[in-house]
Parts: C-alpha cells; sequence; structure tokens
C-alpha cells in the first residue's frame, strides 16, 4: 500500500500542465517547433491575459501561435516573427513589455504607488506623535494638600441649611 501511495505521489509530482497547443498546430520540423514554443511563452495571451499563447484554449491565442509557425515556416527569424506579432496586436501582448513612455506606468507605476503608501503612513506617525500632548509636571505639596481638600470635600454629603 505504501509504495502504491509513494507511486502516484511520485506520478503527481512529474506531472506537468497540459499546454494549449493542439497537435494539428504543431510543425514537422521539431526545431522550428521548439522556437515557436519558445517564442509562445513570451507572448501573452489577449482574451486570458494572464497566460501565455502556449497555455492559454483561446480561439484568438490560437490564431497567433499559427501565424507565428506560418512566420517561421517562412523563413522569419525569432526576433522577425516576434516583431510581426508586435505590429499586428500591440506590444500589450509581451509578457514582458518593454520599457517605454507608453509601459512607465506599468514598470514604475508599483514603486511610486508603494513609495506613496510609505510617505503616507510616515506623516500619519509623525502627526499621531505630535498631537499627544505632553505629560503635566507633577503637584507640588500646596497643589496635593488642596487637591486633597477637594475631593475629601466632594465625600461629604450636603447639609441642608
Amino acid at each position: 500500500m505504501k509504495a502504491l501511495i509513494a507511486g502516484l505521489g511520485l506520478l503527481l509530482a512529474l506531472a506537468v500542465p497540459a499546454l494549449a497547443v493542439e497537435p494539428n498546430e504543431r510543425l514537422a520540423d521539431p526545431v522550428l517547433e521548439a522556437r515557436a514554443r519558445e517564442i509562445s511563452k513570451g507572448l501573452r495571451c489577449l482574451v486570458c491575459q494572464n497566460e501565455s499563447i502556449d497555455e492559454s484554449n483561446a480561439d484568438l491565442a490560437k490564431d497567433v501561435r499559427l501565424v507565428l509557425r506560418q512566420r517561421l515556416l517562412a523563413g522569419a527569424s525569432d526576433a522577425q516573427a516576434m516583431q510581426y506579432i508586435v505590429d499586428r496586436y500591440g506590444t500589450f501582448v509581451l509578457m514582458s513589455p518593454p520599457v517605454e513612455p507608453a509601459t512607465y506606468v506599468l514598470w514604475f507605476g508599483p514603486a511610486v504607488v508603494l513609495l506613496l503608501a510609505v510617505g503616507g503612513v510616515g506623516m500619519a506617525v509623525r502627526r499621531s506623535r505630535l498631537a499627544v500632548a505632553p505629560m503635566p509636571p507633577p503637584l507640588d505639596a500646596a497643589e496635593q494638600a488642596r487637591l486633597a481638600k477637594l475631593l475629601h470635600d466632594s465625600d461629604q454629603p450636603e447639609s441642608a441649611a
């Protein structure tokens, strides 16, 4: 029984997620297919947006995979095939978009938000420290005597005159 459980555990550990590339999409040349798969990993599915076209089952991802393979079959280099897809669908199709003015928000936005949050917390802490009143000095002997008299007088019931 332990061997069966160990075998199943090993099988699950070795299991890899099934990729969406269908058998009829694959190129006959294994070298071209490997190039296509490598390029596909860097291209975003425009429908799913969090998956590469290699992993996505969306129809648009399938179309992009086919266009990519057609470009490679036509003799395009990896860079030319990638550029063709970018020219056709825009830089959003790239899983790692280039650093350029149009993508500054993507690249630098999170850091700006983090800095603003840290600055806001710092200002809130500073204001809370300034808002706390300092402790008054301790009472001297005359003030303590007056306080004791006031407290003693407040404990006595008022007499009706």
